[in-house]
């Protein structure tokens, strides 16, 4: 998949990681893997310049707390609605939610699936892709409001949903070494 670069340089776009916790180096080497550069984004600083942002799981209250100390959340929730591209596994589509940031119209209950010791494995359809994904400790998504697209459901419950320019899934493609939803999100890049 190639890309049209929104840099003058015919660089590739730097693309920020926001890299709190979770699994950064998983979607840095998904992104790589498309040719992109990547930076790590731990600041507000950090964040001016990049074209997409991936947020990764973890502890959604530590990660919220950390965000407000550094006031990366107030630019985040700024650059958003300014078109920015946004791809939240896990924990991230906590943040996202009406619960926190109000990036998208979903409601989330944290832990929803069980304990670590319930983690499990699946195969999600995504646009008529397969897909191999890993569910640990994972939110549900209890609510879609207007404008949210779901793009893949586990036993019935979306699990994949996508809102103008910003993608939200409650499990772990990047540990399965997949890098569809990172595709879609350089899409928007494009448009």
């Amino acid at each position: 998949m190639s890309f049209r670069s929104p840099t003058t340089d015919n660089r590739s776009p730097c693309i920020g990681i926001l890299a709190l916790q979770g699994n950064v180096a998983e979607h840095r080497k998904a992104l790589e893997d498309l040719h992109m550069t990547v930076r790590e984004v731990r600041t507000p600083k950090d964040i001016e310049g990049v074209f997409a942002l991936v947020i990764p799981g973890g502890e959604s209250t530590v990660m919220m707390k950390l965000m407000q100390e550094s006031g990366l959340d107030e630019a985040i929730v700024r650059r958003v609605p300014e078109g920015l591209p946004v791809l939240a596994t896990c924990a991230g589509a906590i943040i996202l939610s009406d619960t926190h940031l109000k990036l998208m119209d979903i409601s989330v209950d944290r832990n929803a699936y069980g304990s670590q010791v319930d983690s499990f494995e699946a195969v999600l359809s995504v646009e008529g892709k397969d897909m191999k994904v890993t569910f640990i400790r994972a939110p549900k998504i209890t609510r879609t409001g207007y404008g949210v697209e779901v793009l893949a459901r586990h036993d019935g419950n979306p699990v994949i949903v996508r809102q103008n320019s910003v993608i939200a899934t409650t499990c772990h493609p990047e540990m399965r070494g997949e890098t569809l939803l990172h595709a879609m999100l350089l899409e928007n890049l494009n448009t």
